[in-house]
């Protein structure tokens, strides 16, 4: 009779997340059968799979430097000239083209109108090492992690899926792109925390913790960009998404505090996790703890986290603009010219931000976890008894005492 009771409440506690799904499936559905502007003419040509077989003439020097472009041979492996070997080109520039050898997979460019073909070599195919390195790491997640490292690889590859079919497409839709960003990280923090941690107090406490801090470094990065001039209309690309604001209205000038967001919510989402589940230790220990107590306790864990968490975010944003530094350090730039730049300040508001997220990420979250967690009443300690000593250990009476 337990036993068709514990089943019966499991099965009707899979029907939330059950049902859940089926919504998210078919929500992602709908919202992908968008018919997009084109923006290039794209008829008449596609990018295919093919093997390099013959080097026809090289590009090399005799210094060892590469100009102008190869010509090789290649057997498509995929398209409409599938089976065939076709003479092809490949540049010698960094962005397109590749340094074809025997054997190599290559992806070609190809333009096919009747007879004619015109093809060249777009860029080595990487997809298989794309493939193999993401699936090394959720083995290595899984093997090094267990059961919680599976849950922690279930959660990962479900935030790619939301921000890949889920936010790209609102944002094209002309959605507000701070409010679908939002809603997007409560969504997956919560899922992701549910994965790893199951449906407790703890889970809602880290996802309340997470969602506040991601809104405080976006609140942080917009009055960063209106005391500096900054906003998504300074980006680098500005040009191309232009284009995308002409045609389909989209909110290019909150994609930037988009990205900060997305950016930002992994290192808030750890912070709160370790914070939350060091609190819930702490009281599983110690269950008559008061919340002032566990705020504090909280807080001095929190603090420890903070600064390397910080960094981590700080790092991450330099890093990518490590090669711009390296070419003001090579034309001696004034520093007022790089200080000023909109590339550099992006970069500092970027890093900045998220920074401020982790750090007010962890009083929010102490708070919201002291409270949370000790709203049971813990049940105050019965008083020891005293035991009583065994009949032979106790001291007999003299017999004529009372006499």
């Amino acid at each position: 009779m337990k036993s068709e009771q514990f089943m019966a409440g499991k099965w009707r506690r899979g029907i939330v997340p059950a049902l859940f799904l089926v919504i998210l499936i078919l929500f992602t559905v709908k919202i992908n059968q968008t018919e997009k502007i084109p923006l290039v003419e794209t008829a008449g040509y596609s990018f295919e799979k093919g093997v390099v077989t013959q080097i026809l003439e090289d590009n090399i020097e005799e210094d060892g430097t590469r100009v102008g472009q190869q010509t090789i041979m290649v057997r498509m492996t995929t398209g409409e000239k599938k089976g065939q070997e076709l003479e092809t080109t490949s540049s010698a520039g960094y962005l397109f083209g590749a340094v074809c050898t025997v054997g190599m997979h290559v992806i070609v460019m190809q333009s096919v109108s009747g007879d004619t073909v015109i093809t060249t070599v777009y860029a080595q195919d990487r997809e298989l090492a794309v493939y193999i390195f993401a699936a090394l790491y959720l083995a290595a997640l899984v093997v090094i992690g267990g059961v919680k490292g599976l849950r922690g690889a279930l959660g990962l590859v479900f935030t790619f899926i939301c921000v890949i079919l889920i936010e790209i497409p609102l944002l094209y839709r002309g959605y507000s792109p701070y409010l679908v960003t939002v809603v997007i990280c409560v969504v997956t923090t919560l899922v992701t925390m549910t994965f790893i941690g199951g449906a407790t107090r703890k889970t809602i406490c880290a996802t309340l913790g997470t969602t506040a801090g991601v809104v405080i470094a976006s609140i942080a990065a917009r009055l960063f960009g209106a005391a500096t001039g900054l906003s998504g209309w300074n980006v680098s690309n500005i040009e191309s998404l232009l284009d995308l604001w002409y045609t389909g209205n989209i909110q290019v000038g909150e994609l930037l505090f988009s990205g900060l967001l997305i950016s930002s919510l992994g290192a808030v989402m750890d912070v709160a996790m370790s914070v939350t589940s060091s609190m819930q230790e702490v009281l599983s220990q110690r269950p008559e703890i008061t919340r002032k107590e566990l705020f504090r306790s909280g807080l001095r864990v929190g603090r420890d986290m903070m600064g390397t968490d910080s960094n981590t975010l700080i790092l991450a944003f330099a890093g990518t603009s490590i090669s711009t530094l390296l070419l003001d350090y090579a034309y001696d730039l004034p520093y007022r010219q790089i200080i000023n730049s909109n590339i550099i300040g992006l970069d500092i508001m970027q890093g900045l931000s998220g920074s401020f997220g982790v750090v007010l990420a962890v009083p929010v979250t102490v708070l919201i976890a002291s409270f949370l967690l000790k709203m049971k009443k813990v049940p105050a300690a019965e008083p020891e008894r005293k035991e009583e000593e065994p009949a032979a250990l106790q001291k007999e009476e003299p017999a004529g005492k009372d006499a």
